[in-house]
């Protein structure tokens, strides 16, 4: 049966049996499963993300023996009344789907949500560990993960790019239009962008668009991109890389772009010397990626990509501080994520000069 779309903020209470409700029919349908009965435990909203919402956790599976069996699971979901996601729930599911598939390190997926809840949705299998760059990077207990943490993003990010979009049907994903390669469909977007909300001359985005068209790459493949793979997104534990977290910015592109947007100097977090998430250098992320079967790694357009991953994170900076400026937000993050943008502009003149 299908529920009315909400207009209010789900709360734990209220959204519990709407999720036991579906969860109970969902594994009832499974094929493999013999549950009776699902009831749902310790369900609590995550902080970040403002286009959706991820919804900890447990599932109390009720078998048809009687025997209860926990299962930690994820919900993520579209905020009822909120923005429209960047990429809906359900292309978000078979993308991850995909991938878990070709044994990239994500999420199990477990069921694509109904009208149950009144908005898109997904359920998939809850993973722990660490992905705040502070602790990873000074916590002793993350000391063995980070002398691995370099070689294993490269290696891990090379299983992304060889997920087949036309095996697993990702041709719906964004991608390039016709007669355009990658950089310049997405130069486009983000320049159209920039065009469009700022209010005031930004000299260095200027120079940095001039730049990047001057030196398109000739060569790109099209391949599937994660599209914000960084320190943030990846879940570590004292053993190393655990997940790669947030697909919803993936599309089809040049592979090269997630190695650069890996070394865009805000994801350093003050460990500016170490390129690559705060935590390496360039050539041995680079050569990771490259004898885990990545594409060759060709050093200027690396570098092209790098310019273009700071250029769109200062586009970025400034889309989010708009609505603070406009007067519809209070949001002290919002106006703090807007003064960011002079970093990406002195990071820019920096590597134009390279």
């Amino acid at each position: 049966m299908s529920s009315p779309t909400p207009s209010a903020p789900f709360s734990s209470d209220s959204l519990a049996p709407l999720l036991a409700d579906f969860l109970t029919r969902a594994f009832r349908d499974a094929p493999q499963e013999k549950v009776r009965r699902v009831s749902v435990e310790a369900l609590r909203l995550l902080t970040g993300g403002a286009s959706r919402q991820t919804w900890s956790f447990d599932a109390v599976l009720e078998q048809m023996d009687g025997q209860a069996v926990n299962l930690p699971l994820i919900l993520r979901c579209d905020p009822p009344g909120g923005p429209q996601a960047v990429m809906d729930r359900s292309l978000e599911f078979r993308v991850i789907a995909a991938a878990h598939q070709e044994k990239v390190l994500v999420p199990k997926p477990y069921f694509l949500g109904d009208e149950s809840l009144g908005v898109p949705f997904f359920i998939m299998e809850r993973i722990e560990g660490e992905t705040i760059p502070r602790r990873l990077f000074r916590d002793p207990a993350y000391a063995p993960a980070r002398e691995i943490m370099t070689e294993q993003m490269g290696a891990r990010l090379a299983r992304i790019h060889s997920v087949s979009i036309k095996k697993h049907h990702l041709e719906d994903l964004p991608g390039p239009q016709h007669g355009r390669s990658p950089a310049e469909e997405e130069i486009n977007r983000y320049e159209e962008m920039y065009r469009t909300m700022a209010r005031e001359p930004h000299p260095a985005f200027e120079l940095a668009f001039r730049w990047l068209r001057q030196h398109l790459p000739a060569q790109q493949e099209r391949t599937l991109v994660h599209g914000d793979y960084r320190m943030g997104n990846l879940m570590f534990g004292p053993e190393g890389l655990r997940s790669i977290l947030d697909w919803e910015l993936a599309h089809i592109g040049d592979p090269l772009e997630d190695l650069g947007w890996m070394c865009v100097r805000s994801w350093r977090f003050g460990n500016d010397a170490l390129p690559v998430g705060g935590v390496g250098a360039r050539e041995t992320f680079w050569q990771a990626y490259e004898e885990a079967g990545g594409y060759p790694v060709d050093r200027a357009r690396a570098h092209f990509w790098e310019i273009f991953g700071n250029l769109r994170w200062g586009v970025i900076c400034l889309n989010m501080t708009q609505p603070f400026l406009d007067g519809l937000s209070t949001s002290v993050e919002l106006a703090a994520i807007g003064r960011r943008t002079s970093e990406t502009e002195w990071e820019l003149l920096h590597l134009m000069e390279d």
